[in-house]
């Protein structure tokens, strides 16, 4: 988009909502150079249709509504698979002082959890991300995800159940010598159900 072109009101919305659009499209996809293509495939579209944009709900209920749309399509294409991320590829570095077990902990957790939240259907995986991670409230998530309030509080609800019982199920919590709390994986796989 050339900068010139662009109403400033816009480029104010974009300004605002980039980042966590980002962030949005990068928990729900899990793969932070997908998710950039995401967001300015999200920016197109919200450019597309910034003048028509009625009003009838908040620009970021609006955005996040676009951003949802673009990764739930992104999904349901077939070539669309994990793949091995390069060492260059990483967002951030790794931060030398934590050490290499610490690190293999943390990532491990992570792991699960994303595992656990890629196996949600895409409409708990949403309601979920949205609400919890991101910090909307029901009735925003119900308006990006195109269902009622009460829709999409069953839908974070039976999410966040569906995340205790993978955990609950796969992992085996414990506090280490130092009382911080841990986990380890059991021998189980998930899948959606």
């Amino acid at each position: 988009m050339n900068s010139v072109e662009v109403p400033t009101a816009f480029q104010d919305v974009v300004s605002d909502l980039a980042q966590p659009l980002l962030r949005y499209l990068e928990r729900y996809v899990g793969d932070r150079a997908v998710a950039e293509d995401l967001s300015q495939e999200t920016l197109m579209r919200m450019h597309k249709g910034f003048d028509s944009f009625a009003g009838r709900s908040s620009i970021k209920t609006w955005a996040f509504s676009i951003a949802n749309r673009v990764a739930a399509d992104c999904l349901r294409h077939p070539d669309q698979r994990l793949r091995i991320v390069e060492l260059d590829e990483v967002a951030e570095p790794i931060d030398p002082d934590i050490a290499v077990d610490e690190r293999m902990i943390v990532g491990e957790m992570n792991e699960c959890i994303r595992s656990v939240i890629d196996s949600l259907p895409d409409t708990y995986r949403a309601a979920l991300i949205l609400h919890d991670l991101e910090g909307l409230s029901a009735e925003q998530t119900a308006l990006i995800c195109g269902c009622s309030v009460a829709t999409a509080k069953i839908r974070i609800h039976r999410a966040r159940l569906r995340l205790k019982g993978w955990l609950t199920k796969g992992c085996e919590f414990y506090r280490d010598q130092d009382s911080v709390f841990r986990c380890d994986r059991k021998a189980i796989s998930v899948k959606a159900g």
